[in-house]
């Protein structure tokens, strides 16, 4: 008998050979297509995650008043301190079935504006803090079969030791989750909670200015077990262990880098040996945009790049081919960059930009400076302040989101409340790559570390070179940053042919949870750059 997880994933394969057809071609020549995934969400999403059941979870604020989807009968959220709607029986939380492009609604009971949020080691959605009476609450998601009707919980225990408002959430190798900053929060603590609450983390302060920047700060997990921890234009080494500064790095050229002068950030995939991590910091606004409330103060057009774990470690700096602030990096299967949504001038904030950004750029990590850019074909909804973009398991880009508004704002206004969701197809799913792009047949649900497995996969012509197997991480994506956001290059060995012409790559897993903590992933099967649907595989400990 079929499992579920294989009716899900056949589903899925066959929307996206029915889907081939039905997206927009590119225009002007350039790669990539777009897709309209869904007219009318109910919500703009300021956070979207991707869970191993195939739907991915948007989330808005709840003090925005009515959105445009209700909850069911008997759902309705009361508060007596909301300036918006006291008795709330509209949803600001959906979850969209990927095969099918179905909305459903969720509940939420306390305020997520600007909150965070991380996948546990069992698929589970943690969502940290947020504004007014979600500021110190934890949430979870745990992820169901979409003939369930799995909603959010919210904890009434434990609590956040201090207020997560603008916070950044990390997975750490033993499957707890660090949670570094926010607004009035310069300190770190975990979940689950450790004695003593948070620690002070006088850096965050530190890179502080007069408007502040150093708010949802760039957090990566390194493979020497230390965290890269970046804000405003500086970063440090962080041994969270002993709640120590390792190293600080250079200061990145350019101005600010963070919240609310928000460019992006990517650690780059890890291979080899996963000895070596860099980390890519790219567009921004500029100082002074935020406090003087200017709309047309051009944005940074540069990249930072750093190898973070070299002992004399520098920025090497490159221009894109477009200045870009709120732009969210999308780390795809191959191990390439997309950068994709914002804007070209003003700052994060309510109303306090302009010029859309509409053509993504591939960021293409093993070129030369001067060629690692690719422009690819723009779309025609700007995507502004809060708003998301993630990777899903067939290689397209949901993007969602965009309402630069206190509240939804519709009409008579230049960049109005977005609730539409599209899909950017990358040009590895061009109908003329079809045949390089491999099927995975078998993989195993459940992997541990250091442990050797087999991927099964056909492709429609011979193979003729070493098919890589990757694991990419589903982030929490929110204001510009995927948090937890990891790609992982397995070692492999070429394949060899099976029975009816099937090739049988033998793969090794992670050595430690440094390199990828517990979880699930996304297991791309990458030909020639073209990768295959993803099967979900949990690495476990």
């Amino acid at each position: 008998m079929e499992s579920p997880t294989g009716r899900s994933s056949l589903l899925l394969l066959l929307f996206i050979v029915l889907s081939m057809t039905l997206h927009t071609p590119a225009r002007a020549g350039l790669p990539g297509t777009w897709e309209l995934l869904v007219a009318n969400a109910g919500i703009a999403s300021m956070h979207t995650a991707v869970t191993h059941r195939d739907t991915v979870v948007l989330i808005d604020r709840t003090n925005i008043g009515p959105s445009r989807r209700r909850l069911p009968n008997g759902h309705c959220r009361r508060d007596p301190h909301d300036q918006s709607l006291k008795i709330d029986c509209f949803a600001h939380s959906v979850e969209l079935h990927l095969p099918t492009n179905q909305i459903r609604p969720l509940t939420l009971l306390s305020d997520t504006w600007c909150s965070s949020g991380q996948f546990l080691p069992d698929g589970t959605l943690l969502h940290t803090g947020g504004a007014f009476d979600g500021n110190r609450n934890f949430r979870k998601f745990t992820p169901c079969h979409p003939d369930q009707l799995c909603d959010w919980d919210e904890l009434p225990e434990p609590r956040l030791a201090a207020g997560r408002w603008y916070a950044t959430d990390q997975i750490l190798p033993d499957g707890s989750v660090a949670i570094v900053g926010g607004e009035h929060a310069n300190s770190i603590e975990f979940y689950p909670p450790r004695p003593g609450g948070a620690a002070q983390l006088p850096f965050l302060a530190a890179a502080a200015d007069e408007q502040m920047d150093n708010l949802y700060p760039y957090v990566h997990l390194l493979p020497n077990n230390r965290l890269f921890i970046f804000a405003n234009d500086k970063a440090v080494m962080y041994d969270y262990t002993s709640n120590s500064i390792v190293r600080e790095y250079p200061p990145l050229d350019g101005g600010p880098r963070n919240y609310p002068s928000a460019g992006s950030s990517a650690m780059l995939a890890l291979e080899g040996d996963y000895s070596t991590a860099e980390i890519v910091v790219c567009g921004g606004a500029q100082y002074g945009a935020f406090l003087e409330r200017t709309t047309d103060t051009p944005a940074h057009g540069s990249c930072g790049r750093i190898i973070a774990t070299d002992p004399d470690p520098v920025w090497e700096l490159e221009a894109m081919p477009f200045a870009r602030i709120m732009g969210d990096m999308v780390m795809l299967p191959t191990g390439e960059v997309l950068i994709i949504n914002g804007a070209q001038a003003g700052t994060q904030g309510f109303d306090l930009a302009t010029n859309p950004c509409l053509n993504p750029v591939l960021y293409r990590p093993g070129q030369p400076v001067g060629l690692r850019f690719m422009v690819l074909n723009p779309g025609t909804v700007p995507r502004m302040y809060h708003s998301t973009a993630n990777l899903v398991p067939d290689g397209r880009v949901v993007v969602a989101g965009s309402n630069p508004h206190y509240l939804y704002e519709f009409q008579g206004t230049e960049f109005p409340t977005e609730l539409r969701v599209e899909a950017f197809w990358p040009e590895y799913l061009a109908g003329d790559r079809g045949n390089l792009r491999p099927v995975i047949e078998e993989a195993p649900e459940v992997v541990r570390y250091g442990e050797g497995f087999e991927v099964v996969v056909s492709v429609e012509l011979p193979v003729v070179a070493v098919v890589e197997v990757n694991f990419g991480s589903a982030p929490f994506s929110t204001h510009s940053f995927s948090q937890g956001q990891r790609l992982v290059k397995l070692g492999v060995v070429p394949a060899v042919v099976g029975p009816g012409g099937r090739w049988r790559i033998r793969c090794r897993a992670p050595p430690t949870a440094v390199v990828a903590p517990p979880g699930y992933y996304m297991a791309f099967a990458v030909n020639q750059g073209v990768p295959s649907v993803a099967k979900w595989v949990q690495l476990v400990l």
